[in-house]
C-alpha cells in the first residue's frame, strides 16, 4: 500500500486529497475549494486540512501525484511547484498526470471531456472506455470534433454547448489522479507542464519594449 498525496489546480477546482493506493484507491480525506482565482492561497490550507483529516502527517506520505493540465498558467505552476517542493522536501516521488484523464478514466464509450481554457475556447481530451484516444488540445468549442460522440464530461457549461448527455465528474478527484499511475514503483518523468498556449502575460522585448 502506498500512502500519496494527490493535488490538482488545472481547473477552478483546488484539489487535495490523501490517498491509500493497492490493489484498489482508497480516499482517506480530500477538500476541494472552487475558486479560479485562488489557488495559491487554498492549495496548501487544502492539503494541510486533508492530511488532518486523514489522521496522517506529511512525515506518512511516501508519493505525490499532481495534476499537469491543460491548464492556465498560473493554476498549473501552483499546483506543481508545490507538488515538487513536497517531493523534494520529504524525499519522496512526484508523479504527474494529465489532468482530463482524471476526468475521462471514469466514463464509458465514446466521451469527450473539456474543461474551461478561457478566451471562449475549451481544452478537450477524446475517450473510449475511459482512454485518451486523441488530445489534450485546445479550441473553440464550435472547433471541436463531435462526431460519434455518446457523451461529454467535465464542465457542464462547456458541455452543454455539444448537445449531448453530460456525465461527470466536473474535476478531477484524488482517487482518479491517482488511479492514472500506472506503476508507483517506476522512476517518474519530469514534470511537464500542459499549457498548450503561451500565457497571457508577455516579456518586454514580446511588446517591443525592450
Amino acid at each position: 500500500m502506498t500512502l500519496v498525496l494527490a493535488i490538482d489546480t488545472a481547473t477552478p477546482a483546488v484539489t487535495a486529497g490523501i490517498v491509500l493506493v493497492g490493489d484498489e484507491v482508497t480516499t482517506l480525506a480530500e477538500r476541494i475549494t472552487v475558486d479560479a482565482r485562488a489557488h495559491a492561497e487554498c492549495l496548501t490550507p487544502n492539503v494541510l486540512a486533508a492530511l488532518a483529516d486523514s489522521g496522517r502527517s506529511m512525515a506518512d506520505l511516501e508519493a505525490v501525484v499532481v495534476g499537469c493540465g491543460p491548464g492556465p498558467f498560473t493554476g498549473l505552476r501552483v499546483g506543481m511547484a508545490t507538488a515538487a517542493a513536497y517531493g523534494h522536501a520529504l524525499g519522496i516521488p512526484v508523479f504527474g498526470v494529465c489532468s482530463l484523464d482524471a476526468i475521462g478514466r471514469s466514463t464509458s464509450g465514446e466521451v469527450l471531456v473539456v474543461t474551461d481554457a478561457r478566451r471562449r475556447e475549451v481544452y478537450w481530451a477524446r475517450y473510449r472506455d475511459g482512454v485518451r484516444v486523441v488530445g489534450p488540445e485546445v479550441h473553440a468549442a464550435a472547433d471541436v470534433p463531435a462526431d460519434g460522440l455518446d457523451a461529454v464530461a467535465g464542465s457542464p457549461v462547456h458541455a452543454a454547448v455539444f448537445g449531448l448527455p453530460v456525465m461527470g465528474p466536473e474535476y478531477p478527484s484524488s482517487a482518479e489522479l491517482a488511479a492514472v499511475v500506472t506503476d508507483w514503483t517506476a522512476e517518474p518523468e519530469p514534470l511537464i507542464p500542459l499549457y498548450l498556449r503561451r500565457p497571457d502575460a508577455k516579456s518586454l522585448a514580446e511588446r517591443g519594449l525592450a
